[in-house]
């Protein structure tokens, strides 16, 4: 297999769709002509015509409001909001509509819809282009948030997100569009609404997503070279959330450390860690820790090295998990 890049590997998810389905429509803002901001629907209204892909006006409550009056009536819309900040505007349709209408129709209407947002830094973008905003989806019920690590995973989990009857925010790192992998169209890897073990390890459990997946593969490898074992869980889904691959981990290295670029407070880590003490807490042998953005606005291109995760940060967190057996007192664990 030719190494493809994640943005070609999305291309090549919604061309097969578009094929194997005629109920899937394209659209949004310049994904006709211009094939997307990121090339991601590069071609796709040339070889399909352009009642399957198409551009819309720039309001993305309106595409939205689209997609939902489409899926109602029986198509299987995938839309594009051009950045992740620009999709604010479309926030309550999202949330009042797309998200509750199953529920407000007893289970009688479904809204099978993607939303495809490229989220997340890593790109030097300036003000509204590099929030990471996933967790006001996952908070919200009735929707599920995904975000690939890799490009055989934006293959896989676009596909299954189609395919899904339920709607789905699908979370696009602009960070890793350009990133090489080999990648299979035969869907054989993990299934949707599972998370995948990207490194096995036995000492520490690092739980990342989108993103910050190449980050924590990195650490783990300086780790290693440390003689520290390292296992990173890619948690791809997070709503709803795999527990049973998370927990298992946990419970046999009994150390965790969360990563994500959004801020720490009250961040999508938060709610890891809650599970993670809930769910394995007479395994841990330590307190799980977060490694994080800042809790301030996302910072201008100058400063998003700095607020941004580094390999350093998930070291030093997996520093402070290294406790000592004379340490670990009357069942409670205290600073060497």
């Amino acid at each position: 297999m030719e190494p493809i890049t994640m943005a070609q590997a999305l291309n090549a998810a919604l061309r097969d769709a578009l094929k194997e389905d005629e109920r899937v429509l394209v659209f949004g803002e310049d994904v006709g002509t211009l094939g997307g901001v990121f090339r991601v629907t590069d071609g796709l209204s040339r070889d399909f015509g352009e009642d399957r892909c198409f551009d819309t006006p720039l309001a993305e409550a309106g595409i939205i409001g689209h997609a939902i009056g489409l899926a109602m009536g029986g198509f299987r819309p995938v839309v594009e909001m051009q950045f992740d900040a620009f999709a604010y505007p479309a926030f309550e349709q999202i949330t009042s509509h797309v998200a509750k209408l199953r529920n407000r129709t007893k289970g009688r209407i479904e809204l099978p819809m993607v939303i495809r947002i490229p989220y997340a830094g890593g790109i030097g973008g300036v003000e509204h282009h590099s929030d990471s905003s996933e967790v006001y989806y996952t908070h919200t019920a009735g929707l599920r948030v995904v975000t690939p690590g890799s490009a055989q995973d934006a293959y896989d989990l676009l596909r299954d997100a189609v395919e899904s009857p339920d709607p789905v925010v699908f979370l696009e790192p602009k960070a890793r569009y350009w990133a090489k992998e080999p990648v299979s169209f035969t869907r054989t890897g993990t299934p949707f609404d599972r998370a995948r073990i990207r490194r096995q390890g036995n000492d520490v459990t690092l739980l990342a997503y989108g993103p910050m997946i190449a980050t924590a593969l990195e650490a783990a490898d300086v780790a290693a070279t440390e003689g520290r074992d390292v296992e990173v869980v890619d948690l791809r889904t997070l709503s709803p959330v795999d527990d049973e691959t998370i927990t298992e981990s946990v419970r046999r290295t009994g150390r965790a450390v969360v990563v994500h670029e959004a801020a720490g407070f009250c961040g999508y880590g938060a709610e890891i860690a809650a599970r993670v003490s809930e769910q394995c807490f007479h395994h841990l042998q330590a307190p799980v820790l977060r490694v994080t953005g800042f809790d301030v606005p996302y910072p201008a291109p100058k400063l998003e090295a700095h607020h941004l995760p580094t390999a350093d940060r998930i070291l030093d967190a997996i520093d402070r998990l290294q406790w000592d057996d004379e340490v670990v007192l009357a069942g409670s664990v205290r600073d060497a």
